[in-house]
């Protein structure tokens, strides 16, 4: 884990280099431009002016391919650097970790929604009419998109209603997993085995959330029914306490609860302690090991299985 953070860490500060190279050499470039009064290369690398017309079609055709180049570099660049924003602060903000990642997922199709007006009114396209008409195109597209929609709104209640967070273990239609990435349409789960699912907020209809409180590890440990039930009790009581010493996982216990069950053939203990979800299985590794230990020095036996087979007189015979 302390890996993998350490080359997200890195990589966020490759791509903070590598923006600053490119933001820094373009504003070079419309800054140099102006003093060296080259006023066509200025209008055309400014997207924050009005573009040129009086030029001829070969030329108009060149410029309006640069300057559609200059405003994606603009609009993309100012989106991912808000997203990079949102990725250093959202960690910081823990409880709003999950309103960073949405808000980027929202700033990621912002950006894309003015690149297209940006670009359209480069063209010479009015973009007020189409403002205007926005009202029509949204009832036309919402008939159609109403899943879509659904998803968005599913995802801004799950943010503010803190269903769950960034780091969650849930469970979702039966797939246990990390929540990795909150989106505005989707979320991200990750799976022990690093498989991801990817599911729309809107088809979270009933979740177990795992971490909103601690969880218990539970050990059922078998032992021999020729044991005194009263001695291997009083070595879990001298023993288990050393055992939450040992792992700082382990929050609560582990305690000894009883006896679980008595089977075919051996008597069933459970122990159990208090932990994160994320560690819960790890904790039972070790609580089982250290069973074996103490039991091992207490000449305490845990039978396997066994199978006796009685054999008949007539078969004697």
């Amino acid at each position: 884990m302390k890996k993998i953070k350490e080359n997200k860490k890195v990589m966020i500060i490759i791509q903070c280099i590598i923006i600053a190279i490119i933001v820094a050499a373009y504003v070079l470039l419309i800054i140099g431009s102006y003093y060296w009064k080259d006023e066509h290369l200025y209008q055309v690398f400014n997207p924050f002016i009005k573009f040129p017309t009086e030029t001829t079609s070969t030329e108009y055709v060149l410029d309006m391919f640069m300057r559609i180049v200059s405003l994606c570099f603009v609009v993309i660049t100012l989106t991912h650097v808000v997203r990079l924003l949102l990725r250093i602060i959202g960690p910081k903000l823990k409880s709003r970790q999950s309103l960073a990642s949405l808000l980027s997922s929202f700033a990621k199709y912002l950006g894309a929604i003015v690149l297209i007006f940006a670009i359209l009114g480069t063209l010479g396209i009015d973009t007020a009419v189409l403002l205007a008409s926005a009202g029509i195109l949204s009832l036309i597209v919402g008939l159609g998109a109403q899943p879509l929609i659904e998803d968005i709104f599913a995802g801004i209640f799950i943010v503010f209603e803190h269903t769950f967070e960034i780091g969650d273990i849930i469970i979702v239609d039966g797939f246990r997993g990390t929540v990795k990435e909150m989106g505005i349409r989707t979320t991200k789960i990750e799976d022990a085995g690093g498989d991801v699912k990817v599911i729309n907020n809107s088809d979270i209809r009933t979740l177990i959330n795992m971490t909103s409180k601690l969880s218990t590890a539970v050990c059922d440990v078998s032992i021999s029914y020729s044991d005194d039930i009263e001695k291997v009790e009083k070595v879990l009581k001298d023993n288990l306490g050393q055992i939450k010493n040992k792992y700082k996982a382990i929050i609560n216990g582990p305690e000894y609860v009883g006896v679980q069950s008595l089977s075919d053939s051996a008597v069933v203990i459970r122990i159990t302690a208090e932990c994160n979800e994320m560690m819960r299985y790890q904790v039972q590794r070790d609580i089982n090991r250290e069973i074996k230990i103490i039991f091992d020095k207490n000449n305490i036996t845990i039978p396997f299985t066994q199978v006796v087979i009685h054999e008949s007189n007539e078969s004697k015979e």
